[in-house]
């Protein structure tokens, strides 16, 4: 134990380990920060939008007293709060839509008008602590690693040290074992408050603990490996740093270009697009026609009588509809592409453990290509119960009450994260 007190003391003793320790404190304390404050953002947000939901659908039950006029003018808030964690790796939360409103109508367009962005093209993503980890501390170990013993060589003092006895358990061992426990003690500590903040599990906080503690052992061994070289000071720097831009930018960086490249996929804004013109396009397309259609998808309303107004929703819900199934080839291929870029990336991500280390933190924390897919899922499953909800009164005639307008399916989230 004497041993590591020396060395902690030793490395204490130069300015520019103290001040590189600090910064790296410093900054995993604002990541943290800034993560806890955008997660208390989209909570606030989706409670605030389903609260304003609430008297807005107050305001339309005033008017729409038919099963129409409920569907189509009425929004329905689907939302996907935060996990815990989330704070410490935000992944496909910095650029996905954490709640939708949607409404009966053709769903493909109301889904990728959200997307703003391509979510597979996000690399570095948000200053989170996830960033300060991946990206900020091994460079904090480079500086703390490079000179360990090219600096006593150039100072003249290496060989007095390794002619001591047990010179690897009583100098060596200890000086990694301090630098590698500062380095880890720091961002342990600090994910560890905001974990305590933000309510986390004790499970889920181990698991993300043994990521932090595998990256900062993972870059402990390289520097290691490079620093008990012959090269001088700068050169390991330059070694270690040029190892570290390989394996963390150039690495996923290209890899990802030939991932797009090799993978193409639909375009979002293109299926809305295309969503938007064959539900327009319907209005000029003989009724009883799209009618019999839709009839072939939900045969228990084929019986319901032929229309005798221009002009009636259950034609114009029918062909709602029949604009999502003409695009869902173009929904399905993108969906699937999106799947098969993130399993290519998880393979290269098996060369490059940063970012294998990195997707593990983000799927921890449910904040993954996985979990966004999954949000997606359930807003698609929650508006096919919705507007086969009002199929019965606009086919069957079934008479529409106010109760019935309160009755309509809401969404919940599976997790119990429910937001009100």
């Amino acid at each position: 134990m004497r041993h590591l007190w020396r060395e902690i003391k030793f490395l204490l003793g130069q300015r520019a380990s103290v001040w590189t320790i600090a910064l790296l404190t410093c900054l995993a304390a604002l990541s943290v920060g800034l993560g806890l404050q955008e997660v208390a953002r989209q909570k606030a947000a989706i409670s605030e939008v389903i609260a304003l939901q609430k008297t807005d659908t107050a305001a339309i039950k005033t008017f729409a007293t038919d099963a129409g006029d409920a569907a189509y003018y009425r929004f329905h808030p689907t939302w996907d709060p935060p996990s815990t964690l989330a704070f410490a790796a935000l992944g496909q939360r910095d650029i996905a839509p954490s709640i939708l409103r949607i409404r009966a109508l053709a769903l493909e367009g109301q889904i990728h008008e959200n997307e703003a962005h391509n979510p597979e093209l996000a690399l570095p993503g948000r200053f989170d602590f996830a960033f300060v980890l991946i990206y900020l501390a091994p460079l904090v170990l480079i500086v703390l690693f490079y000179d360990l013993w090219s600096g006593e060589r150039e100072a003249g003092r290496l060989a007095s040290l390794q002619a001591l006895p047990k010179a690897r358990m009583r100098v060596w061992l200890p000086r990694i074992a301090v630098r590698f426990g500062l380095v880890s003690a720091v961002l342990v500590f600090v994910f560890w408050g905001g974990a305590l903040i933000s309510g986390a599990g004790l499970s889920e906080t181990i698991a993300f603990t043994s990521l932090i503690l595998t990256l900062v052992g993972f870059w402990t061994l390289i520097a290691t490996l490079i620093a008990k070289g012959t090269g001088s000071s700068p050169t390991n720097a330059a070694v270690q740093a040029t190892i570290w831009f390989v394996i963390t930018l150039i690495g996923p960086a290209g890899s990802n270009l030939v991932i797009n490249a090799t993978t193409p996929i639909p375009d979002g804004a293109a299926i809305m697009r295309e969503n938007r013109e064959a539900v327009h396009d319907a209005w000029d397309v003989d009724r009883d026609a799209t009618l019999q259609r839709f009839y072939k998808l939900y045969p228990e309303y084929a019986t319901s009588p032929p229309m005798q107004r221009p002009f009636e929703w259950k034609w114009y819900y029918a062909f709602q509809h029949l604009g999502d199934q003409h695009v869902e080839p173009l929904s399905r291929a993108y969906r699937a592409g999106i799947t098969e870029r993130d399993a290519r990336a998880g393979l290269v991500a098996l060369a490059l453990p940063p970012i294998a280390i990195q997707r593990g933190l983000h799927r921890i924390a449910r904040t993954d290509m996985a979990a966004q897919s999954s949000y997606q899922d359930r807003i698609r499953a929650y508006h096919t119960r919705l507007r086969t909800y009002y199929y019965p009164y606009l086919f069957k005639a079934k008479p529409f009450t106010p109760a019935d307008f309160d009755a309509a399916p809401a969404f919940e989230h599976p997790s119990g994260e429910n937001v009100h």
